[in-house]
């Protein structure tokens, strides 16, 4: 694979890091409620936990200060009312989607609703992040 200027490129699967307080607590909760596969458990020396969801790795680890690689940068938990990105996963079925992690223990801001072109509602994984789940509409055209 190559990108746009011609440079070869990997095919390996998309990641999303997430700030977490506690590595073992947001591993076991995208198992649990979503049926993740954990790759890495992480460790206390610093290395991140991976867990596969679907096509997308999560990576998870604690916060801290500036390094070399990012001089200006403090990675920390979210405040939870204010968010820049939030993860969005797509389902076929939201209500029997709904049920189910709300069975295993994801608390939902919202019930499922109708919005536009598509059901959704929103959760909150253990550190606040926001999760948007969605259902697309059938027949529906975008635009």
């Amino acid at each position: 694979d190559r990108d746009v200027t011609g440079v070869q490129t990997c095919a390996l699967p998309i990641s999303y890091f997430l700030t977490v307080a506690d590595i073992g607590r947001s591993a076991r909760f995208y198992e649990t409620v979503f049926g993740g596969r954990i790759l890495s458990g992480g460790d206390s020396q610093g290395a991140p936990a991976y867990i596969q969801l679907a096509n997308l790795w999560l990576i998870v680890n604690v916060g801290g200060g500036p390094t070399p690689e990012k001089p200006s940068v403090t990675l920390s938990v979210p405040d939870p009312n204010k968010m820049s990105g939030f993860l969005n996963i797509r389902v076929a079925d939201i209500q029997a989607s709904y049920e189910l992690w709300r069975s295993r223990g994801a608390e939902f801001i919202t019930e499922p609703r109708d919005h536009y072109g598509e059901m959704l509602c929103y959760m909150r994984d253990p550190d606040g992040y926001i999760i948007e789940v969605g259902q697309s509409k059938p027949n529906f055209t975008y635009g």
